[in-house]
């Protein structure tokens, strides 16, 4: 067995003893179950292998201690029990074995002269440190993508699809000429010097409330619609919205005087009326034409 000064190469010496095997920090806790990981048991270790490794790129394990042939012989074992596992992370644990050995041979062998094609035990410990880095974002992620939620399982998708409508745009197809041609015919047109506004049909609320007094005085007693009192004015399209808002505030304001009864048995039901407890006089509505009038 080397010497540890003699065994190790600078900034890889070691701190651990074969007496007092190294515990599992809490790095462990993201390595494999115990069903797949490869346990290893060796003088001064025990423990997952890729945790041996993590552990001698931060200089806790002598590996000048380790047996290698007891390595290996463990490592033979773990791939005869892994044959119905996965293909994959036998080939892992093959590389971390390998380096294992490799870095072994290296502080065994005396040291060389250093060449410049050959990396330095410090480029070798950094190389690991990132293969052992890349696999760990690697389970990792796998773990991930495994939590996430899954079609059929946890989400499931509409039964009947839904087919959005697609409209379709207007094409003009013009040239310039006919831009320049439809411009022209624009500019030639005479230009209205007077703009005539048509006077609207509306009704006021004088002259509908007018109207309903006349038509009370006829039918006092009887249940009528309201549309049937307007026929005379419901005929033009213009005058039949203006006919039926006027008449229908004004009727409001007769039933709160109390010279008109209004009744509808539902909603949207035609709306029935009649005279109410208070009649127009003759000379009431006398004065209300003249005020109309004047």
């Amino acid at each position: 067995m080397l010497d540890d000064e003699q065994a190790w190469p600078e900034g890889l010496q070691a701190d651990a003893s074969p007496e007092q095997p190294l515990a599992a920090p809490a790095a462990a806790q993201a390595l494999p179950g115990e069903g797949e990981a490869l346990v290893v048991d060796l003088a001064g270790f025990e423990g997952p292998l890729d945790l041996l490794l993590h552990l001698a790129r931060n200089q806790r394990v002598d590996l000048a201690r380790l047996s290698v042939l007891s390595l290996a012989e463990q490592y033979i074992a773990f791939v005869a029990r892994a044959r119905h596992l996965r293909l994959e992370l036998a080939a892992d644990y093959l590389v971390m074995a390998a380096w294992l050995a490799y870095l072994k041979s290296r502080l065994l062998l005396p040291l060389p002269k250093k060449q410049d094609d050959e990396p330095s035990g410090e480029e070798m410990a950094e190389a690991l440190a990132r293969r052992l880095q890349r696999l760990e974002e690697v389970r990792t992620l796998a773990q991930a993508l495994g939590e996430r939620p899954r079609l059929g399982r946890d989400v499931f998708a509409r039964g009947a699809p839904e087919h959005a409508p697609v409209e379709g745009g207007r094409r003009f197809d013009a040239a310039l000429f006919d831009l320049v041609e439809a411009y022209a015919r624009l500019r030639q047109r005479p230009a209205e010097t007077r703009v005539t506004i048509a006077r609207r049909a509306v009704w006021s609320l004088a002259e509908a409330r007018l109207t309903l007094a006349r038509l009370l005085q006829e039918a006092p007693g009887r249940w009528t619609r309201l549309d049937a009192f307007l026929l005379d004015y419901l005929a033009e399209p213009q005058a039949r919205v203006t006919a039926l808002a006027s008449a229908f505030a004004a009727s409001l304001e007769l039933v709160r005087e109390g010279r008109m009864d209004m009744r509808q048995s539902c909603a949207f039901a035609p709306i029935e009326m009649r005279g109410g407890r208070r009649r127009f006089s003759e000379e009431e509505i006398r004065r209300m034409e003249a005020a109309h009038e004047g």
